[in-house]
């Protein structure tokens, strides 16, 4: 059974900084793609930032590029999120998600993972 848990949420000050964690368990995690994605109250949930099985290749959000970014260590089975310059709009519960099929590209879609953590929340103060 596959397992993600996320970690590293908190409450921080506008422009200030976090990285989330995700930490998979339940199969050989270096050989599937990886994405962040995040709900705040009331909305949907949206994409955040994609990454390859290798690490190789990510994609953001446009409202994240530039401040923040997806790295991985198939060592460590973990998947992270360094977010930095935090703006109030940030606000929301993060996850993190992985395919169940093994491939070369990253998903932008929450329709294209199968695997998902229980969520960290993220409170960006103004």
């Amino acid at each position: 059974q596959v397992q993600l848990v996320e970690s590293g949420g908190g409450l921080v000050q506008a422009g200030g900084s976090l990285r989330l964690s995700c930490a998979a368990s339940g199969r050989t995690f270096s050989s599937y793609p990886m994405g962040w994605f995040r709900q705040a109250p009331g909305k949907e949930r949206e994409f955040v930032a994609a990454i390859t099985w290798s690490g190789r290749s990510t994609y953001y959000a446009d409202s994240v590029k530039g401040r923040f970014t997806i790295s991985r260590d198939n060592a460590k089975n973990t998947v992270y999120l360094q977010m930095n310059s935090l703006k109030p709009e940030d606000t929301a519960v993060y996850y993190c998600a992985s395919r169940i099929s093994p491939g070369g590209n990253y998903y932008v879609t929450g329709e294209e993972y199968d695997y998902w953590g229980q969520g960290t929340q993220v409170t960006v103060s103004s």
